[in-house]
């Protein structure tokens, strides 16, 4: 019985060396599941630690952030006190400055309105005033073809006695012409009014001073343009206190120094009637 079985393995070596190599590698594999063993518990427990380390530190930072919600909280809540408190006092100065402003806004168009009242017065003031001036500043007249500058008053006061004379009234005539040269003797009026107070004089039939102004006024205005005329009315009034032969070179002087005058026409018909 022994001998069949020795040389049964005999005949068969190669079959135990498989035996021995399927031995081994039961035997590696074991040690091999052994090692995966053991690995898989270390990496389950570092694991385990990890998600303990984790857990911890996810539970820290809850504790954390609750603790920082509870100050934000705590903090925004006495700031928006604050802000509030700076909002309503913000506020009452908005309102007391709108309160202000309106005040002033009010006081502002009663100073306009006075400011008008105040432009109008002086206004009417300086109207007043320059109306008032004009009455006092010379002003351009234009009489007998002469051109001068003459007071209001003294334009009034000529234009009073001529209108005296047009009336007729010779006498108030004649006084307004005299107060006249006395007030203004050097004015522009002079020629021109010593031709109608010869006229005045001449209608009250004081031919001796008419004579005079008739010959005054050639005297200081040889170009008045009422010289001619004057000339005429000198030798009239020397017709009429007979003294023909005055009055006869009286026109003859006429119509030799102003030939082309109106009153040298007259004056040579005149001559012709004298004796």
């Amino acid at each position: 019985m022994t001998a069949p079985q020795t040389r049964a393995g005999a005949g068969f070596p190669f079959v135990r060396s498989g035996l021995r190599v399927a031995a081994l590698a039961a035997l590696l594999a074991a040690s091999s599941a052994q090692a995966a063993l053991f690995e898989d518990d270390e990496a389950r427990r570092a694991i385990l630690d990890l998600r303990g380390r984790v857990e911890a530190q996810r539970e820290a930072n809850e504790r954390r952030l609750n603790d920082m919600q509870r100050e934000l909280q705590r903090v925004s809540g006495d700031e928006t006190a604050a802000l509030r408190a700076s909002l309503l006092q913000l506020q009452s100065q908005i309102d007391a400055m709108k309160a202000e402003i309106a005040t002033l806004r009010g006081q502002n168009e009663q100073l306009a309105r006075d400011l008008s009242e105040v432009q109008r017065r002086q206004k009417d003031m300086a109207q007043g005033v320059e109306e008032r001036l004009k009455r006092f500043e010379p002003v351009k007249v234009q009489i007998d073809g002469r051109e001068f500058m003459a007071d209001p008053a003294e334009k009034a006061a000529y234009e009073q006695a001529l209108a005296q004379f047009r009336q007729g009234d010779f006498e108030r005539a004649q006084g307004g012409f005299n107060a006249f040269l006395a007030q203004y003797p050097k004015s522009g009026y002079g020629p021109s009014l010593l031709f109608w107070l010869g006229n005045a004089q001449y209608a009250l039939k004081d031919y001796k001073s008419a004579m005079s102004q008739f010959r005054l006024l050639q005297s200081v205005a040889p170009d008045h343009p009422r010289v001619p005329e004057g000339l005429l009315s000198l030798a009239n009034s020397q017709m009429e206190l007979k003294d023909s032969r005055g009055a006869k070179k009286t026109l003859e002087d006429l119509v030799r120094l102003y030939p082309q005058s109106e009153a040298a026409v007259v004056g040579r018909e005149r001559m012709q009637r004298i004796k």
